[in-house]
C-alpha cells in the first residue's frame, strides 16, 4: 500500500513531542498534514470544513475533553460520518478499545508507535475512504429507474464485476450511497476469502507488501480457482429489498467478524462485515458455514 500524496490529514495531538513526530512523518510520506492541540479546535475545523480532510489522527486524551467524544460527534454528522478517524491511545485493554470501537473508531494506533506503523494505518484508512466516496459518486449516478426492478440474479468473479454490479443494484434502495458500501463489502469477501481462498492473516501479509491486487490477480487465473463463482440475488418487495450473496468456498467463522473485534482494532483491515451491518443493512445473517449471507433494507 503506497501514500496517497497531498491528502491532508489533521493530527489533534496536545502532547508537542508526539505531535512533531507525526506531522515529520507524514510530511516526509508526502501527506498535506496540520494539527491542533484541543477537541473543539478540532471540531471548529472539521465543521468548518467537512470535505477538507482525508483522515484524522486523534489522541484518545485531550485536555479538554476525551477524544471519544469528539469521535461521537463526527459519527453522528452527515457530514462528517464516513470521515476515518484514527484513535491513537495507550489504553489497550479489551473494554477501553471495545468502547472505541462502539463509539466509531474503526481504526486504532496505539502507543507508542513506530513511523512505519503510523503510515501502514494512514494508509489503509483514506483508501478505505476514497473507495468507498468513489462508490457513493457512482452509485449517485446510476440509472435511477432501476428501482423498477423487482427480482434479479447475477454471476460475478473478479473485484471489478463485483464493484459495478453493485452499484447498479444499490439504485434499488432509497440511499443508494448507503448501501453500495456494504453490498461492495458482502460481495468482495465472496471473492476474496470465499472463492479465492485467501485467509485473514495472509491478507494482512499482502496488503502490508503492497502485493494484494497483484494475488487476487493471479489466483483467478489458476485451475483451482478459475471456475469458481459467485452469486448475488436482489429482491424488491413492498417493504423491503434483500440481498444474498453466496460462493463457492469452504466457510469461514463469520460470527467475530459481526462486530468490531478489540483484537483486530489495530489490523489494516478485517472492519468489513461489520461496518456493513452498521452502516448499510437494517438486518445482516450469515447462512451455514458462512458462504451465503442475506441482508436487507427497509423501504419507507
Amino acid at each position: 500500500m503506497n501514500a496517497r500524496p497531498g491528502a491532508r490529514i489533521l493530527v489533534v495531538e496536545d502532547n508537542p513531542i508526539n505531535r512533531e513526530i507525526m506531522l515529520d512523518n507524514l510530511g516526509e510520506a508526502g501527506y498535506a498534514s496540520e494539527a491542533v492541540e484541543t477537541g473543539a479546535e478540532a471540531w471548529e475545523r472539521l465543521s468548518a470544513d467537512p470535505n477538507g480532510y482525508d483522515a484524522v489522527l486523534l489522541d484518545r486524551m485531550l485536555p479538554d475533553m476525551d477524544g471519544l467524544e469528539l469521535l461521537r460527534r463526527a459519527k453522528s454528522s452527515a457530514s462528517l460520518c464516513l470521515l476515518p478517524i484514527i484513535m491513537q491511545t495507550a489504553m489497550t485493554a479489551s473494554a477501553d478499545i471495545a468502547e472505541g470501537l462502539a463509539a466509531g473508531a474503526f481504526y486504532y494506533l496505539t502507543k507508542p508507535f513506530d513511523a512505519r506503523t503510523l503510515l501502514a494505518i494512514v494508509v489503509a484508512a483514506i483508501e478505505d475512504r476514497q473507495r468507498y466516496k468513489a462508490l457513493r459518486r457512482e452509485a449517485s449516478e446510476a440509472a435511477r429507474t432501476i428501482h423498477l426492478l423487482r427480482r434479479a440474479e447475477f454471476v460475478f468473479r473478479t473485484p471489478d464485476e463485483v464493484r459495478g454490479i453493485a452499484v447498479l443494484m444499490a439504485n434499488t434502495c432509497p440511499d443508494p450511497g448507503r448501501v453500495v458500501l456494504g453490498l461492495s463489502e458482502l460481495m468482495l469477501n465472496a471473492v476474496e476469502h470465499g472463492n479465492l481462498g485467501i485467509g485473514y492473516s495472509e491478507k494482512s501479509a499482502l496488503i502490508a507488501s503492497g502485493r494484494i491486487e497483484e494475488e487476487l490477480e493471479r489466483r483467478l487465473g489458476l485451475p483451482e480457482y478459475r471456475q469458481r463463482e459467485a452469486y448475488l440475488e436482489v429482491v424488491r418487495e413492498p417493504v423491503e429489498v434483500r440481498f444474498r450473496v453466496r460462493d463457492q468456498g469452504a466457510g469461514f467463522d463469520w460470527r467475530t467478524y459481526l462486530d468490531f473485534s478489540p483484537e483486530r482494532a489495530f489490523d489494516t483491515h478485517g472492519r468489513g462485515i461489520a461496518m456493513s451491518r452498521l452502516i448499510s443493512f437494517d438486518t445482516l445473517e450469515y447462512l451455514g458455514v458462512g458462504n451465503e449471507v442475506v441482508a436487507s433494507v427497509r423501504l419507507g
